[in-house]
Formats: C-alpha cells, sequence, structure tokens
C-alpha cells in the first residue's frame, strides 16, 4: 500500500506555489502580497517536509509596497533554475510591475530587482531551452479582440539574461481551453519528449479555478489545447466539498521519474468560508498518451497524498512559542509593507521584543507596528505575554488576528478615563466598533498581561491573565467569518500578530513582548 502524508504541505496563507528541482534538492516558493519580506523559499528532499530557508524579497531594495493594498503588492513569483543560478520572477502590482531577482545560493542573498522592460501584465514565468535560449511567458489582456475585463492571453517572448531585456517578436500562444471565462493565467512552459507543454490556471482563483493544459511543436506557434480539459478542478463538487478553488499548478519531475504538482486550493470552514487563505498542496502526476493525468483513477486533490519514492527527510516543526531569545526573528514571522525596522528591537530588553507605538493605524494603508505569523489551522490558541502602560487614550497595544486593514479584531490594551481597560475592537469595513471591555482594577504600571484568543472553527473567544495564571473571559462565541476572504474580498488568508499604535499622535512609549505562542488543535 502507498505511503500517505498529509495535504495541504503548506497549511495557511501560501498561495500561488512555484516549484523546481536541482538535482535531489527541491525549493518552492509563494506569494506574500502586501507582507514583509516577500516569497518565503521553502526546500526539500522528499516533497512532503519543507523548512523555510530564506526570504527572497528581505530588503526595501527590492521590493517596495508603498501603499499598496492588502492583497495588492506581489502576485505570483515563479522559481527557475539554469546553470548555477536560481531565478525567481513575480508581479509587483502595486509598484513597479513584473521583475527578476537572482542568486546562487538559494537562501541568499537575491540580487536587487531587474524590471522587465515592456513586460505587460501579471504573472510571470521562465524557460529555459535545451539550446540555453531563456523564454519569458506571461499574461495579458488580448491584443485582438479583446471581448471583456479577464479576456486574457498567455504570451512568450525570448529573454536575454545578460541584459535582463526582452529581445525578438512577442508571440500570443494560447487564449485557454474555456469559452468565456475570464483570466487564463499563471503559465508555466515545460519539455518533454521534445514537446512543449503549456500549464495555466483559468477562471479566476476563486471556486471556479481550474487547471488547464496545452501542447506545440515550437515554443512561438500558438498551443493547443488537451481535449479533457481542465486536467483539475474542484468546482464542480459543490460548496460543501472539503477543498475547494483548485488551481494555479506547477509541476516538476523527481530524479527517480515521478511527476508531481503542486497547487492551490483552500479549507473551508463553518460553511463556505475560507479564512485560511489559498494553501500549498501535492498531487501525483503521471503521463498518458502525451498529456498529463492528475491523481490517476480520482482526478481530484486529496486530504493526504500519496509519498513519492524518495528518501523521508523530517524537518524540525515551527516551534510552538517563540520567546525573543535571539537577535533574529525566525524566518516566517511577517511585517506589514516595509517596515521601518528601528521601532522593532530584540536587544532593547534582552528576551524581549520591544516594539515602539508610533501613529501610522492598522487600519491605514502604511506599515503599523505589527508583527505577525499565518493562521494554519481551523483551531487553534494564540497567545501573547506583554508588558505596556498607556500613557493616554490614543495608546493600545495587544494581538490581532488579521485579514485585512479593513477587517480584523484587536485585543489591546488601552486607557480610558485615567484607567487601564482590555478592549476588543472589531474592524468591518474599515469601521471600528469596541465589542467589549473590562477596567483592569489596581493596575500597577507596565504590569505584566497574558492575552490569549482561543479559535474553535469560527468561534473566537478572548481572555486575559493578570497574575497566577487565572485567565479571565473578556467575551466569547465571536463570529469569525467577516475574516474570509468571502466577506473581507482579496486574496490573502488571516496573519495573527503582536500589535502597537499611538493612533495618529506622537508616542515614546514602547510594548514589550517577552513571548508569543501559537497552537493549532487538532479536529478529531
Amino acid at each position: 500500500m502507498d505511503k500517505r502524508a498529509n495535504n495541504p504541505i503548506l497549511p495557511g496563507f501560501y498561495p500561488d506555489p512555484s516549484i523546481c528541482r536541482v538535482g535531489e534538492d527541491y525549493y518552492l516558493v509563494t506569494s506574500t502580497f502586501a507582507y514583509f519580506p516577500g516569497v518565503p523559499i521553502f526546500h526539500s528532499k522528499d516533497l512532503i517536509n519543507w523548512k523555510q530557508i530564506g526570504n527572497i524579497l528581505d530588503r526595501k531594495e527590492q521590493l517596495n509596497l508603498s501603499g499598496a493594498k492588502h492583497s495588492g503588492g506581489i502576485f505570483a513569483p515563479t522559481i527557475r533554475y539554469h546553470e548555477g543560478v536560481f531565478y525567481m520572477i513575480t508581479t509587483n502590482v502595486s509598484n513597479g510591475g513584473n521583475f527578476i531577482v537572482t542568486a546562487k545560493d538559494p537562501a541568499g542573498p537575491w540580487s536587487d530587482p531587474f524590471f522587465i522592460e515592456g513586460a505587460e501584465g501579471i504573472d510571470p514565468s521562465l524557460f529555459f531551452d535545451d539550446d540555453g535560449k531563456c523564454y519569458y511567458t506571461g499574461t495579458r489582456g488580448r491584443r485582438e479582440g479583446e471581448r471583456y475585463y479577464g479576456d486574457n492571453e498567455i504570451w512568450v517572448q525570448e529573454l536575454d539574461i545578460n541584459s535582463m531585456k526582452l529581445i525578438g517578436e512577442s508571440y500570443a500562444i494560447w487564449h485557454g481551453a474555456l469559452r468565456n471565462v475570464v483570466w487564463p493565467e499563471g503559465p508555466h512552459i515545460y519539455k518533454k519528449d521534445q514537446r512543449y507543454y503549456l500549464v495555466i490556471a483559468e477562471a479566476g482563483t476563486g471556486h471556479a479555478h481550474a487547471v488547464t493544459v496545452a501542447s506545440s511543436s515550437s515554443i512561438t506557434e500558438p498551443f493547443t489545447g488537451y481535449n479533457c480539459n481542465p486536467i483539475l478542478t474542484h468546482r464542480h463538487l459543490g460548496l460543501d466539498y472539503p477543498i475547494v478553488n483548485v488551481g494555479h499548478g506547477d509541476l516538476v519531475e523527481t530524479q527517480n521519474g515521478e511527476w508531481y504538482m503542486v497547487v492551490l486550493a483552500s479549507r473551508p470552514y463553518g460553511g463556505y468560508y475560507r479564512n485560511l487563505g489559498r494553501e500549498t498542496f501535492l498531487v501525483p502526476v503521471e503521463w498518458e498518451n502525451g498529456w498529463p493525468l492528475i491523481n490517476r483513477g480520482i482526478g481530484l486533490l486529496e486530504p493526504t497524498v500519496r509519498v513519492p519514492n524518495l528518501p523521508i527527510t523530517p524537518v524540525e516543526p515551527l516551534p510552538e512559542k517563540e520567546d525573543f531569545d535571539g537577535n533574529k526573528l525566525p524566518l516566517h514571522f511577517l511585517f506589514l509593507r516595509n517596515p521601518d525596522l528601528s521601532k522593532y528591537s530584540l536587544e532593547a530588553r534582552r528576551g524581549f521584543l520591544r516594539i515602539m507605538l508610533t501613529p501610522e493605524k492598522l487600519t491605514e494603508l502604511v506599515s503599523p507596528g505589527y508583527v505577525g505569523i499565518r493562521q494554519t489551522d481551523m483551531s487553534f490558541v494564540f497567545e501573547a505575554c506583554m508588558e505596556f502602560c498607556p500613557n493616554s487614550d490614543n495608546e493600545e497595544a495587544g494581538i490581532v488576528i488579521l485579514q485585512s486593514n479593513e477587517y480584523h479584531y484587536r485585543f489591546v490594551k488601552m486607557q480610558k478615563d485615567g484607567a487601564n481597560v482590555i478592549r476588543l475592537i472589531r474592524c468591518r469595513e474599515g469601521k471600528e466598533e469596541i465589542l467589549h471591555e473590562n477596567i483592569i482594577e489596581n493596575d500597577k504600571q507596565n504590569r505584566q498581561v497574558k492575552l490569549r484568543l482561543s479559535a474553535q472553527m469560527q468561534d473566537l473567544s478572548f481572555s486575559y491573565c493578570l497574575e497566577n495564571n487565572i485567565y479571565h473571559a473578556l467575551i466569547s462565541g465571536v463570529d469569525a467569518r467577516m475574516l474570509s476572504t468571502d466577506v473581507a474580498g482579496g486574496f490573502v488568508g488571516n496573519t495573527l500578530g503582536l500589535y502597537c499604535s499611538s493612533n495618529g499622535i506622537e508616542s515614546k512609549n514602547h510594548a514589550d513582548f517577552d513571548w508569543v505562542s501559537y497552537k493549532n488543535i487538532p479536529l478529531f
């Protein structure tokens, strides 16, 4: 019997996966939108166990997120390797367009960006042919006969990798397999048995998402779609199916000749609500009559996946608790947009993360005082230990569950009429409302408080502890459904983080966080 492993292979907000193999090593990247650093890169030996080894876009010089909407910024990266060099190509939809960065070590450092002049559209990809030529593949509106917004075409053009400039003619090679369907996008080209194959996503990244394929004997001539398209979709399975909006695939062949595809998909819960965003799944592929066959006999993503014939190489799981004892934040921690790193310190007080209060707010398209991690399961406990003494009614510090600047919950310590309070603030459609608050009696200056957010599926509970490990319930039964893309819109999943702000006024105050913990609660 085949060995099975859990799917998704990267749970939580890891959309638009792209993969490449170098010898016996596999590398995978995903989109990050308005979060910084951009484009995490993972390494694996077995396609099942993945360890983050870096963030490709970790400098402001590489990644300008100024003014980026929460679902703006970085779209759909592709990673490829050629003759000792790694290439990552992506789109900054908010500032600059399509660009490439390179590295000889995938863990970094990566180069400053090479923006590609004349490279219109989104979702760029690179293909290196047998003769060493490199081709840029992208998505754009039809050059001729565009019928509606999203009536796209896939185009290809040779790229000089020395000058990072497009050369020669641009060719429209496919308009997708599906009639009257928007967004042929996410193109990747492969070569097998002297034929070129083009794998794309169609129908948008929502419920109708699908993977389709076409083939050609020449990379610049129109591709012919497979008559069994789409080769993978879940759109016909109903809104109550446990895995939905499957698409955006990238193929990889193992050193043993097996084929697999990484794709994005979502796991709704509590109804059709996708709080986790789009996650990275793995599915086996075979070739039959010259075309890729996805998960033979099943044709779907499953909650488990057949393990490849590769040596199982476990990786250390992320710790549930971060004590801030190191000199750097772990690689999976995220900021919003380009952070002012002088406002964060692991050295001002050893063993604590200090965040300075600044006027920037979480509700604005700025870089507020926020450090987060991804929500990776449906039920969990998120907690932080904080020391903070507000000096005015404007100042707040605590924890957040964040879908976007317009949709989130802030569980914070503040001041009201000279007394300190613990407060839950809901922001929905950009409008803030205090759901509940408790005055902290006899609160001493800089008194330590532990803030706990517990999620049982779509029900959130908020509690706090002041001493003796006794927790006081602030409010329970808070609905998390507004924290899904189905309510809030956009393309991201939830993050959970530490936050502080002086809400529009200048401040010299700060909050010290002793530790933060995140624990998934398995469903049985």
